[in-house]
């Protein structure tokens, strides 16, 4: 971003980057400044700009029925706004000292330099893709931008068989192994954990376990794969791990991402332990007065555990967005941090976290106590009442929460942000027992699930002291 001359505003169309929902970088900029006090270029390496990533599973199943239902924002309004986005473009270096990028222009292979004043980096993630033979076989799908699942889709319409195999059992794998149910298709999930979605305690996620399998999804845990086979044409044909083979028709790849930040160190910016770039609190790029970070390619810091983490999340992005737009369009504002608040449901199983895990917990060199309930998510003998289990942690001697898990069926994920407003605030278990929520059969019972957990975690840490 520059006055008039020009000048790029970032790398990336996402979340956190140029065009996105909810007043990110560049259109913040724009409301706070105006077209004639700063000009915006935004360079973007795919198709689209502007996009749900978190709705794809859901197109792709036909929950959701067209792509067009996932963009937010065209191309075409944002120019109207004065950005000028160039889609299709990849940045291929970035010259701090010289205070100007290379971008690359994907259809022509032309190259050029565009010089700087301030300079948005919104690289976001990219998913894991093992090294291993076949897995860039045909039929093997990641699933990260619009592109990648429009491709999916494309392979899901024009093969004849029906039997799909995902690797990974994390939110993308559980999300995707959904979808695919949805299509018809017979669906295993290998997962190299004892349990799916790692997000959660082992306990908690063997209850996703249990409900996966009795929607019809077969999970082969503790098992890596070592190879994907390809028939004579190079089309997929099975996954293989060192103990057994699972054929396939499709591969959909769930494992998980990692900070695209390659570009930001070969230019020597800041990374974390977990490869992504490290802002201070305005999102500035630590060292680096006139560059901002945002959305899947930083590293944000834990409310609860006072370390940084790589918690790649679009409502974080936003939040960047918005955050950075202000800074760079002359104003002031802070993003504090966050709780790791998640949700996510495979079929009618609602799944959701906040705050800490066990083993984070122990790894930050906390002591704590850790308490399982189980309810309902209304009054016991209001129709449609569904069971509900909730998992709390809290801190030995002083009984602050630092986290809960919820999974259960309609009403209970949303339930989790309770505690993610209880982990902001940094309450006690015993504050909470206190918390005017609001009751009504239909909702919840008297008492609500997850004051129920606090009740027996206080109780937890006074026996005790």
């Amino acid at each position: 971003m520059r006055p008039p001359t020009g000048g790029p505003g970032g790398g990336g169309g996402g979340g956190g980057g140029a065009p996105a929902p909810r007043r990110p970088a560049p259109p913040q900029a724009r409301r706070l400044k105006g077209p004639d006090e700063l000009e915006i270029v935004a360079f973007e390496r795919g198709h689209f700009a502007s996009y749900s990533a978190c709705g794809i599973p859901y197109w792709v199943g036909g929950a959701v029925t067209g792509r067009d239902e996932l963009i937010a924002r065209t191309p075409e309004e944002h120019r109207a706004r004065g950005i000028d986005l160039r889609l299709r473009t990849e940045v291929t270096a970035l010259d701090v000292e010289g205070r100007r990028v290379r971008a690359r222009d994907l259809d022509s292979g032309a190259e050029s330099w565009t010089a700087y004043d301030k300079l948005v980096l919104a690289t976001g993630a990219r998913p894991v893709r093992p090294d291993m033979p076949g897995a860039d076989a045909e039929g093997v799908h990641g699933v990260q931008t619009l592109d990648d699942g429009q491709a999916l889709i494309d392979t899901l319409e024009g093969t004849r068989g029906r039997r799909a195999v995902v690797v990974g059992a994390g939110y993308i794998g559980v999300e995707m192994a959904e979808a695919l149910i949805d299509r018809g298709y017979e669906v295993t999930v290998v997962n190299r954990g004892s349990e799916p979605m790692s997000t959660l305690d082992p306990d908690m996620g063997r209850l996703v376990h249990e409900a996966m399998e009795g929607l019809g999804i077969t999970m082969a845990g503790n098992a890596e794969v070592t190879k994907i086979l390809t028939h004579e044409d190079g089309r997929v044909r099975a996954v293989a791990t060192q103990d057994a083979e699972f054929p396939a028709d499709v591969v959909v790849l769930g494992i998980g991402v990692r900070p695209e930040t390659s570009l930001a160190r070969r230019a020597g910016l800041p990374l974390g332990a977990h490869g992504g770039l490290l802002t201070d609190r305005s999102m500035r790029v630590r060292g680096h007065e006139d560059i901002w970070a945002g959305g899947d390619c930083v590293e944000v810091f834990d409310l609860v555990s006072g370390q940084d983490r790589y918690i790649p999340l679009g409502t974080h992005a936003n939040k960047h967005g918005q955050v950075i737009g202000t800074n760079a369009g002359g104003g002031y504002a802070t993003f504090p941090g966050v709780v790791g608040t998640a949700v996510s449901k495979v079929c009618d199983l609602e799944i959701a976290r906040t705050g800490l895990r066990e083993k984070d917990a122990h790894r930050a060199g906390l002591r704590f106590e850790a308490v399982t309930v189980e309810s309902t998510s209304r009054a016991g003998y209001y129709p449609g009442a569904s069971p509900m289990t909730v998992k709390m942690l809290a801190e030995l001697r002083t009984g602050r929460l630092l986290g809960v898990q919820i999974v259960g069926r309609e009403g209970a994920g949303k339930r989790v942000d309770i505690a993610a407003v209880a982990l902001t605030a940094g309450m006690t278990v015993e504050q909470m027992t206190a918390l005017d929520l609001g009751y009504a059969p239909p909702f919840s019972p008297v008492w609500d699930p997850v004051l129920v957990a606090a009740r027996k975690a206080a109780a937890k840490v006074r026996g005790s002291s």
